[in-house]
């Protein structure tokens, strides 16, 4: 299988293995995603998901045009295809469990829009970012460029829109459209898997409220607040702090 998802420990690692390719997406692997997600979600052992190439240099040229161009007379095909990719980038954004995206290499078009649809994104230095369709003559759908204003605003949504171009690893960093440079992830999973997993699936849910629209607190999210008070990690992280010591989350 070009994509497959493997356990490292307390980490979900959902591994893109189409180098020959430069890790482009085929149907069968924006059909595979969901599935692999749910298993990454349903194993209690994995604190966290990391979506990463399985070979360093490349991380997703977006889907695979050959593909596309060779069923592209096939309207059916076309809204499977499409189907596919959104339902793909709707439960990738929304796994309840924190993902991060480590892009080594280019993340170009539908790779990128991958990307976005993490909550955290971190790149090395060769890392390229780019979003194409006005190169091919296609609309971007409006759940990714939702997602990529949500990260970098309207104007320079606009700009890697309207022009197609490559970003650099610096340049993304500047706009907001990741949030490291860094040789691996390997800090940020230690730093997240360190604190309260509760915390962070529940602060996900809040800030995905907010993104969705939601400006005021209602019963679901004033309960959710209070709830964790009476929760085992506020008390392990009472004790901790106390006892002047790293808590030890469940």
């Amino acid at each position: 299988m070009s994509i497959r998802l493997e356990r490292d420990g307390t980490v979900g690692r959902l591994l893109i293995d189409r180098a020959v390719k430069r890790n482009a997406f085929t149907q069968a692997m924006w059909d595979a995603l969901p599935g692999l997600l749910a298993q990454a979600i349903d194993d209690p052992t994995a604190r966290l998901l990391v979506l990463q190439s399985a070979e360093p240099g490349v991380f997703c040229a977006g889907a695979d045009i050959g593909e596309l161009l060779d069923r592209s007379g096939d309207p059916e095909w076309r809204a499977a295809n499409q189907a596919a990719i959104a339902r793909a980038q709707h439960e990738l954004a929304r796994a309840p469990k924190p993902v991060i995206a480590f892009v080594d290499g280019d993340c170009v078009g539908g790779g990128c829009g991958l990307a976005l649809a993490c909550d955290l994104r971190v790149a090395t230095r060769r890392a390229r970012f780019g979003i194409t369709p006005a190169k091919l003559g296609l609309v971007y759908p409006l759940h990714d460029t939702k997602l990529l204003v949500d990260l970098v605003g309207p104007s320079q949504a606009k700009r890697m829109l309207f022009t197609g171009q490559l970003l650099g690893a610096e340049e993304a960093l500047r706009i907001g459209l990741i949030d490291l440079i860094a040789d691996t992830p390997d800090d940020l999973v230690a730093a997240i898997t360190a604190a309260s997993s509760h915390s962070a699936r529940e602060t996900k849910k809040m800030i995905r409220r907010i993104l969705d629209g939601q400006t005021d607190d209602d019963a679901e999210t004033s309960a959710i607040f209070a709830d964790a008070f009476m929760l085992p990690d506020f008390h392990e992280g009472v004790r901790a702090f106390v006892e002047k010591r790293k808590p030890e989350f469940k």
